[in-house]
């Protein structure tokens, strides 16, 4: 239904008239995600507490009236993008860290809190809270929670999925939960935790995290190892990890990403660099020394033309400045981009890169690609101009043959972004029809009048 006059006032009455609005200004700074669609919402409001978040969404369920969860609104598939209208609820306002546990390992925090503060924190006190998406510095723990998202750390400590113990959520109907548990076991009936991690804002609104750390590593080494070809890199990172010295990074940028990026980079690059690979090790001081060098022989074997160490935290944090700088700054090749976040098994990758190349050279579009090649997580960025119909045709088509190869090679079309409003075509592709099937049932148990975010991963 759409949002009337009556129903406005009810809902200033719960959050304050200063944390609802419908000004058009505010209602387009709400309207778009990174990936840069945008529908109009019909109002925005930003929650103070859970029993606030409970209360409007009661009132929602009773009126039929549509409720977007949104965080920071840097999600990659429009999952925050309020496709139907309604009402936009942003959960800024509860940003608060209850408390960490340091005997136990654990963290308390609201879903508003920016993930860049939980790494700090919990660092001061000599803990570790591993995922890290390039986006760390301004998305929120609760966006994390509801794409599931990774970062380069995944692929030596794993997924958001992975530190989530438990959660307190506001269903549909304004009823509160509690899941999971606060132990390392805990099997008591079906995991709901990790059927909301990842649901993308459907089934339920998240108020509260609970969050397992880890202790904080002794050392880090950061290298940065150079090639002349794309292909090389490929080798070179399956043959790291079926080695069996794990990183907790591998990172690679091809020849595109590399003449972005070379102008902020504090060292000169070798030349006729066409790949570079970032790769992290931590852990016990003298084991990363010992493992630093194995890799550089590998890397070497396989005909790197240089690697180099960062000497100290200043060093290593201008490569990955650079890496993370990088979804921004492509808009310097084409005015727009569609970012695709495939992903294949490691010994695949090889080959995903020249379907990646041959996509390139039929399309005639840039596709720039980087990623967490240690997990086969490829972030492949289709370039075009959208005033262009004949280009964006190009792109469409170029997604088509993207996402064919990815699953002809037993890979899945989104690693960490999510399937939002801008891959559910996709979705019968890779998931069987009796699946999404049971995935609706879910969301109709969950959300029967279908007012959680609908037009997100299915019709």
């Amino acid at each position: 239904m759409e949002l009337s006059g009556s129903l406005f006032r009810q809902l200033q009455k719960i959050s304050g008239k200063a944390y609802v609005t419908r000004e058009k200004e505010e209602l387009l700074c709400y309207s778009y995600d990174a990936t840069g669609n945008s529908f109009l919402p019909d109002a925005i409001i930003f929650p103070g507490s859970e029993d606030e978040v409970s209360r409007i969404l009661r009132l929602a369920s009773k009126n039929k009236l549509i409720v977007v969860p949104r965080g920071a609104g840097s999600g990659m598939t429009g999952g925050a993008v309020p496709v139907k209208g309604g009402l936009v609820m942003v959960t800024s306002r509860m940003n608060k860290i209850f408390d960490i546990d340091e005997n136990n390992f654990i963290l308390r925090v609201q879903p508003g809190v920016i993930v860049a503060d939980i790494h700090r924190v919990v660092e001061e006190k000599g803990l570790f809270y591993p995922p890290d998406p390039a986006s760390s510095s301004v998305c929120t723990i609760g966006g994390n929670i509801g794409e599931c998202a990774g970062g380069p750390r995944a692929v030596k400590y794993g997924v958001t999925r992975d530190y989530v113990l438990g959660l307190r959520a506001v269903l549909p109907s304004g009823e509160v939960i509690k899941t999971g548990v606060a132990t390392a076991k805990g099997v008591a009936g079906y995991d709901l935790t990790r059927l909301i991690v990842g649901s993308e804002g459907t089934l339920a609104v998240v108020t509260e995290i609970t969050l397992k750390l880890v202790p904080r590593p002794e050392a880090i080494k950061t290298m940065a190892v150079f090639f002349d070809s794309i292909q090389k890199a490929a080798k070179t990172v399956s043959h790291i990890m079926k080695d069996g010295t794990v990183p907790r990074c591998v990172e690679y940028l091809d020849e595109s990403c590399i003449d972005l990026v070379k102008g902020s980079l504090r060292f000169d690059l070798p030349q006729g660099i066409k790949a570079l690979l970032i790769l992290e090790l931590d852990g016990d001081i003298d084991r990363i020394e010992k493992d630093a060098e194995r890799i550089k022989k590998i890397c070497f074997s396989f005909d790197a033309q240089d690697v180099m160490v960062a000497k100290d935290q200043t060093e290593a944090q201008n490569l990955w400045d650079a890496r993370k700088a990088l979804s921004p700054i492509l808009y310097k090749i084409a005015n727009n981009k569609i970012n695709e976040d495939i992903v294949v098994p490691i010994d695949k990758i090889p080959d995903m890169v020249e379907v990646i190349q041959a996509i390139q050279k039929k399309s005639g579009l840039k596709v720039v690609s980087f990623g967490h090649a240690g997990d086969g997580n490829m972030h492949c960025n289709i370039m075009y101009n959208k005033t262009d119909k004949n280009e964006s045709e190009r792109a469409e088509k170029a997604v088509d043959e993207l996402f064919n190869a990815t699953l002809r090679f037993g890979g899945t079309i989104t690693g960490e972004h999510g399937v939002g409003m801008t891959k559910l075509e996709f979705l019968p592709r890779e998931i069987s029809a009796t699946q999404i099937g049971l995935m609706k049932g879910i969301k109709k148990v969950f959300d029967p009048q279908n007012i959680l975010n609908p037009g997100k991963i299915f019709h």
